[in-house]
C-alpha cells in the first residue's frame, strides 16, 4: 500500500492497484501527520461490508523517569479489578453485571440456533469485547498517570499461567477464565512505556496472606476474599489493599518487562 495523501490511498491487488478514498478520525489524522512517528505496515480488514486500514507507526520509548517517589504496588483481582498502595480501588462489579448478562442472552440464542440467532452472538460477542477493552483501557490510564505524576514506578504480579495453577469450582469457572488480567497488564505495560515509567514484575506468592505491617505470613490471615485480619497482631484492612502494599516492597524479578512500541492507532 501507499498513503497518496491523508485522504487517498493506493492498493495492490491481484487485479492491479486500486486508488481509494480514505476516511480519518480526527486522532487518526494526528497521528499521521506527527513526524515523531513513523508508518510501518498495514493490515487490509473486511468487517460486515465495511473495509478498514489498520495502520501501524512507531517510536521509540521517551527514556524511563528514575522513580524517587517509591513504588506503586498494583493487585489485580475479579471482584476488584485493581487496588493500587495506595488505597484507589476499581470494582469489577459493573464488569461482572454487564458479563453476565451478556453470558445469558448469548445461552438463550444458542439454544434457538437459527441464522438470525447466529448474527446476533457475533453482534453481541463484538459489544462484549469492546466494553471489557474499555474498562481495562480507563484502569490502566489512571494507573500510568497517577505513578507519572508522584514520580513512582509500577509493579504488578506476574500471574502468567494462573488459569492452569489455581482451580475454582464448576459455577466460577466461567467467571475466571473471562477474566481478562493479560489483557490489562498488556495495557499498563506500553502505556507506562509511552509514558516513560518503569514497570516491574513481582513474585506473587503470599502477598495476600503476608501481614503489610508486621511482616507475619499465615493463610489464616486472610479471613475472606475482603477482609484482611493478621494473627500476630491483630492489624486489619481491606485484603486487596493489603496486597497491594506488599506488591510494592517486593523485589522485581530479574528479567525486566519487555517495553513495547507504541501504536496509537490500534486503539
Amino acid at each position: 500500500y501507499r498513503l497518496m495523501s491523508l485522504d487517498r490511498i493506493s492498493l495492490n491487488t491481484l487485479d492491479g492497484r486500486v486508488i481509494c478514498r480514505l476516511l480519518l478520525g480526527a486522532r487518526q489524522h494526528a497521528m499521521l501527520v506527527d513526524p515523531n512517528w513513523q508508518v510501518g505496515g498495514a493490515d487490509l480488514v473486511w468487517r460486515r461490508g465495511v473495509y478498514y486500514l489498520h495502520v501501524t507507526q512507531s517510536r521509540e520509548t521517551p527514556e524511563r523517569q528514575e522513580p524517587d517517589g517509591g513504588t506503586l504496588g498494583v493487585d489485580l483481582g475479579i471482584v476488584n479489578l485493581a487496588t493500587d498502595s495506595d488505597g484507589q480501588v476499581f470494582s469489577g462489579t459493573m464488569v461482572h453485571t454487564v458479563r453476565a448478562r451478556y453470558h445469558r442472552r448469548r445461552q438463550r440464542l444458542q439454544k434457538v440456533g437459527t441464522k438470525n440467532a447466529k448474527r446476533r452472538l457475533r453482534k453481541n460477542a463484538g459489544k462484549e469485547r469492546r466494553f471489557q477493552r474499555d474498562v481495562n483501557h480507563c484502569i490502566s490510564k489512571t494507573l500510568v498517570k497517577k505513578a507519572a505524576v508522584s514520580c513512582k514506578a509500577l509493579a504488578l504480579e506476574d500471574l502468567t499461567g494462573i488459569r492452569a495453577r489455581v482451580t475454582v469450582r464448576h459455577e466460577h469457572r466461567y467467571e475466571r477464565h473471562s477474566w481478562a488480567f493479560s489483557q490489562l497488564r498488556e495495557l499498563i505495560t506500553y502505556k507506562a512505556a509511552w509514558a516513560g515509567v518503569s514497570l516491574h514484575l513481582v513474585d506473587p506468592r503470599n502477598t495476600s496472606r503476608t501481614c503489610s505491617t508486621c511482616g507475619h505470613c499465615e493463610k489464616a490471615n486472610r479471613r475472606s476474599q475482603a477482609e484482611f485480619l493478621c494473627q500476630r497482631c491483630g492489624f486489619t484492612v481491606n485484603a486487596d489493599y493489603n496486597a497491594a502494599i506488599n506488591i510494592s516492597r517486593k523485589e522485581p524479578y530479574r528479567a525486566a518487562v519487555n517495553q513495547p512500541m507504541a501504536s496509537p492507532l490500534a486503539e
